[in-house]
C-alpha cells in the first residue's frame, strides 16, 4: 500500500528541493517556509489527488485526538444518514465511492457503515496515549485505502448535514455565519441540494475542496482549520483562520498550501513555541 501521508522531513530541506530558482515567487515561498518552520521542524506530504484538504486535515485531527468530539458522542449520530433521507428524499443521489466487486447497498446503509467507522476509528486513535503509537496507527489508517476513502464520505456527509442546519436557520432567521451566506450565494449551490450535486459530489473525483467549503469542513468537525498559505507570505492573509471567528474551545490543526489547492501537514512544534 502507497502511504497517504509521506514521512516527515525537514520542512527547510523540503522547500530547498522545491524552490530552487530565483523567480519572485521561489523567494516568496522560501521566506514562506521560513516562516513556518519558526513553529515547525517537520513536514508531511499528502498525496495529492482531490482528497487532500480532507485528508491533511483529518490526519492531523487524528493525530492529536485526545478524546471523541461531542458531536461523535450523541446517541442519534449513526442514525444521521436515515434521518436525513427521510426528510430530504433528493440526497438519493449522492455520489458513493465505487466499491469493487461490491453491490451497492441502500443509500443510508452505505453512510451509516462510514460515519460508523468514522467514530470507532476516532474513539480507537484517541484512546492511545503514547505519542508514538498513536502516530503508528495513524500511518496504518492512512494505509488503508478501503478505509481510508471511507472515511472521507463519512466527512462529506457531516459537510452535507451542516450545510442542511445553516440554510435551514437561516431561512428560520436565526443567525448563521458570514461564510454560510457565502456558500449559498454561488450560482452553483443556492440551496443544499444544489451544493451537493455541484460541489461535494465532486469533491474526490473531479475537483478538491473551494475555501468557502473550507469553513464548512470547520464547522463540520468543529474545529479550527490554520492554514499557512506560502503564496501570501507577506499579507494579512499568510495564515488563515476557518472559521476566521473561530469557538474558544475548538481544537486546531494546521495545514500549509502553495496554492489552496493542494495541502500538507506540518508536524514537530518547536519547543520554543510549546511553551
Amino acid at each position: 500500500y502507497k502511504l497517504s501521508v509521506a514521512p516527515e522531513m525537514d520542512i527547510m530541506e523540503y522547500c530547498r528541493k522545491e524552490w530552487r530558482g530565483s523567480t519572485p515567487v521561489a523567494k516568496r515561498m522560501r521566506k514562506g517556509y521560513e516562516a513556518v518552520a519558526q513553529k515547525f521542524a517537520s513536514i508531511r506530504r499528502v498525496r495529492g489527488d482531490n482528497y487532500c484538504a480532507l485528508r491533511a486535515t483529518l490526519f492531523q485531527a487524528l493525530s492529536q485526538a485526545t478524546q471523541l468530539p461531542s458531536w461523535l458522542q450523541s446517541e442519534d449520530f449513526a442514525m444521521l444518514p436515515e434521518n436525513l433521507l427521510r426528510k430530504y428524499d433528493w440526497i438519493k443521489q449522492w455520489q458513493l465511492k465505487q466499491k469493487l466487486g461490491r453491490k451497492m447497498g441502500e443509500i443510508s446503509d452505505e453512510i451509516k457503515e462510514y460515519v460508523i467507522l468514522l467514530r470507532k476509528k476516532w474513539k480507537n486513535i484517541s484512546e492511545i496515549k503514547d505519542p508514538i503509537e498513536k502516530q503508528e496507527a495513524c500511518d496504518k489508517l492512512f494505509k488503508n485505502e478501503e478505509e481510508e476513502y471511507s472515511l472521507y464520505e463519512a466527512l462529506k456527509f457531516l459537510m452535507l448535514n451542516t450545510a442542511i442546519k445553516l440554510y435551514n436557520d437561516d431561512k428560520n432567521g436565526r443567525r448563521v455565519p458570514v461564510f454560510s451566506w457565502l456558500l449559498f450565494a454561488r450560482d452553483t449551490s443556492s440551496d443544499p441540494c444544489q451544493l451537493m450535486h455541484n460541489h461535494l459530489n465532486h469533491i474526490g473525483h473531479s475537483g478538491g475542496l473551494e475555501q468557502v467549503e473550507m469553513f464548512l469542513l470547520a464547522y463540520a468537525l468543529q474545529y479550527t482549520i490554520q492554514v499557512y498559505r506560502l503564496y501570501k507570505y507577506n499579507t494579512d492573509e499568510f495564515i488563515t483562520l476557518y472559521p476566521n471567528d473561530p469557538e474558544e474551545d475548538w481544537p486546531v490543526v494546521t495545514l500549509i498550501t502553495e496554492d489552496d489547492r493542494h495541502y500538507n501537514i506540518p508536524v514537530r512544534m518547536c519547543q520554543e513555541t510549546m511553551l
